[in-house]
């Protein structure tokens, strides 16, 4: 008589240092897993802020079969929250969506245990019960297909955002390409101008160098140049084919440049290079001026799931710079001198993961 089938136990654990070359086999060959997802992500947050990783594993029969990735963000402005992952657009479970509950479950504890407020999960199977809250019309990520060559690649964008591009490249601009100390430099100025103009404060810089130096060639810098001045730049993420412009932005004269439109359609062509065959343009708010801009060329918005659980009932930590709680600090920062934002704003930003 044959035995009873007796499945094998799912159990839950907390990674440890010796899980890590397990855990990166795992993200490496598991489909779901995002440049997020990666060990490299998670440790250049840790160590360019000081927000603690935390890896919830799901494991049958001592092997992972699913895994939760987070970051411990503690900060006197924006409180204590446990978010997956730290500074990115995604996160959330990957593997066997049957592990999602328990992980779920195992990360609401450790928030308690880390005295976190706030539970975050960017992406992935959205947990339910008690104290969760998901959102599915907030945000929208943008992904295509790159064409077959450059010339291909214009003629795939919509005719007026085509127009757009070809009256930048009448500029004649230059377009320099790598991870240099000068291609670091030049971006984070171009990038800390961008964002205190939308009033916003910049990342740490470290932040940056972190994550250039754990992807190695996994990221890159592009940046425009008009009469060998930096006018656009972005630093952008390879992963498993597609390419991720991810922190970008241009100076005050990007705009009549159109300096900007360049620079993704330079990336464009660059990526192809490397061999991607997908543009992902990241995730936009809902019916904002860069969820309109991405449209403009032809992307199709895909809803995103976002989940948020708070201990006690409390209300959930507000880091929306659409907030009307943030109107008035935001026409505030924008007027501030640049050296002073970017002074200030590190010191603010590295709490908003």
């Amino acid at each position: 008589m044959n035995a009873p089938f007796r499945p094998t136990v799912l159990t839950v654990r907390a990674a440890d240092p010796g899980d890590r070359a397990a855990i990166a086999r795992f993200v490496e060959t598991c489909p779901e897993a995002t440049a997020f997802h990666r060990p490299e992500w998670l440790e250049a947050v840790e160590s360019a802020t000081g927000h603690i990783a935390h890896i919830l594993l799901a494991e049958r029969g001592g092997q992972i079969c699913a895994l939760l990735p987070l970051h411990a963000a503690h900060s006197p402005l924006f409180g204590s929250a446990l978010v997956s992952t730290g500074f990115a657009v995604g996160g959330g479970v990957i593997g066997d969506g049957a592990a999602a509950p328990l992980l779920c479950d195992a990360a609401s504890e450790l928030a308690r245990r880390l005295s976190c407020s706030t539970l975050e999960i960017r992406g992935g199977p959205m947990p339910c019960g008690p104290g969760w809250h998901v959102k599915t019309t907030s945000h929208a990520g943008f992904v295509t297909p790159l064409a077959a060559d450059d010339e291909a690649q214009l003629l795939a964008v919509p005719r007026k955002q085509r127009a757009e591009v070809r009256k930048g490249l009448a500029h004649a601009m230059q377009i320099r390409i790598g991870a240099s100390a000068q291609d670091r430099a030049d971006h984070y100025a171009v990038y800390a101008e961008s964002v205190r103009n939308l009033g916003t404060p910049v990342f740490p810089r470290a932040l940056f160098d972190a994550v250039m130096d754990r992807f190695g060639d996994d990221a890159d810098i592009l940046t425009v140049l008009h009469e060998g001045r930096p006018v656009a730049s972005v630093l952008s993420l390879y992963h498993r084919g597609a390419v991720m412009p991810y922190w970008g932005g241009g100076v005050h004269e990007a705009r009549a440049l159109r300096a900007n439109d360049v620079m993704y359609y330079a990336l464009m062509c660059h990526a192809r290079t490397r061999g991607c065959d997908r543009f992902d343009f990241g995730r936009s708010k809902t019916d904002t001026g860069a969820y309109h801009f991405k449209r403009n060329w032809g992307f199709e918005p895909q809803p995103l799931a976002y989940a948020h659980w708070t201990a006690d009932g409390a209300p959930p930590r507000d880091v929306n710079p659409l907030s009307p709680r943030y109107k008035a600090k935001i026409a505030l920062w924008q007027k501030l001198p640049l050296g002073v934002a970017n002074r200030l704003g590190p010191l603010i930003a590295s709490g908003l993961a």
